[in-house]
């Protein structure tokens, strides 16, 4: 992208932030004359599988907080999601750590990173949150955490994704950026049948990165975000970037003053294009959920996707985005 175009696009961004939303204050959920409950939503396509399970427990009346662990530990434990979990791909010294964070209805949330060897994190997450007083444990910390509390300790590296590490290290290339063809997270948001919301994220992280590197999914208000008075929002892609802006936190403070879901999610990829001279080299999508049970997503690039379960059934979505076709 030539800086003339970059700054065109900047100048039409900033343009149409400064006219948009000028009118009403009333939040989405106020407006809407029936709330769509319950709801379950998540990114990418193993998103279906993972709403799924989350819809067992919605169905039941159950609590969004217990849809969303259950749900996203079915990418978890998948060998053949190479971005979540068992079978996710490594570090660039071979060793699989994942991140992931949890966040209840009344702003309770636990979070881990750099962690090894243990299957679930979201669960380890949610005992964080939990039975500690801390929001976030680390590294040998957080592993020491999880054996404490029961989880077992098993080899995450799996014979496909470390055949692809060694290809990768023999090839001298560098490491892989986060764009649209390494995705590198499952988040997923649920609004139960008592009107409550609460969201999961969990990640192995981009592959070969840097040992010690942890992106934005295990960090409340980057990856993750959860105002029971508004809605929540999930982030994919690039981390970094999520992590400069506080997206999602920004987000559901733009559903506050009004926006739509859908809104929202562009405003803050606008954001992003409107500070980062780089952000065209890269992949971010935003999905949110209001209390309403209105939903929407947006992206940089096209090829994010979305899942969506609720009463009418279920559907994969795709994103609409910045730079390619339909934007």
């Amino acid at each position: 992208m030539t800086a003339t175009r970059r700054g065109f696009l900047k100048l039409s961004l900033l343009s149409s932030i400064a006219s948009a939303f000028a009118a009403s204050s009333k939040t989405a959920f106020a407006r809407a004359e029936k709330i769509n409950k319950p709801v379950v939503i998540s990114t990418w396509e193993h998103g279906l599988a993972a709403n799924k399970a989350a819809w067992d427990v919605l169905k039941k009346n159950g609590r969004a907080l217990d849809a969303v662990e259950q749900g996203v530990r079915v990418p978890e434990a998948d060998p053949l999601v190479r971005t979540v979990g068992l079978g996710g791909y490594p570090d660039s010294e071979g060793n699989v750590t994942l991140d992931a964070c949890i966040m209840d209805e009344n702003m309770n949330c636990g979070s881990v990173a750099y962690l090894q060897d243990i299957l679930h994190p979201i669960s380890v997450a949610r005992k964080v949150m939990e039975e500690t007083p801390h929001v976030m444990l680390v590294g040998a910390g957080a592993k020491k955490f999880a054996l404490e509390q029961g989880f077992a300790q098993q080899n995450l590296l799996t014979e496909q994704s470390k055949q692809d590490w060694l290809a990768w290290r023999h090839s001298g290339q560098q490491k892989k950026q986060i764009n649209i063809e390494n995705h590198d997270t499952i988040g997923m948001l649920a609004l139960d049948t008592s009107g409550n919301l609460s969201g999961a994220c969990t990640t192995s992280g981009a592959a070969f990165k840097l040992p010690g590197r942890v992106g934005d999914s295990p960090i409340i208000g980057a990856g993750l975000y959860v105002d029971n008075e508004v809605g929540a929002a999930t982030a994919t892609g690039m981390g970094e970037l999520m992590m400069k802006t506080v997206g999602c936190h920004l987000v559901v403070e733009l559903m506050r003053q009004g926006a739509s879901p859908q809104e929202a999610c562009q405003k803050a990829v606008e954001r992003i294009a409107t500070r980062l001279d780089n952000f065209a080299e890269f992949q971010v999508g935003f999905l949110a959920l209001n209390k309403a049970g209105e939903y929407g997503a947006y992206c940089i690039q096209p090829g994010f996707n979305y899942a969506v379960k609720d009463s009418r059934g279920e559907q994969l979505i795709d994103g609409k985005n910045l730079l390619g076709e339909g934007a």
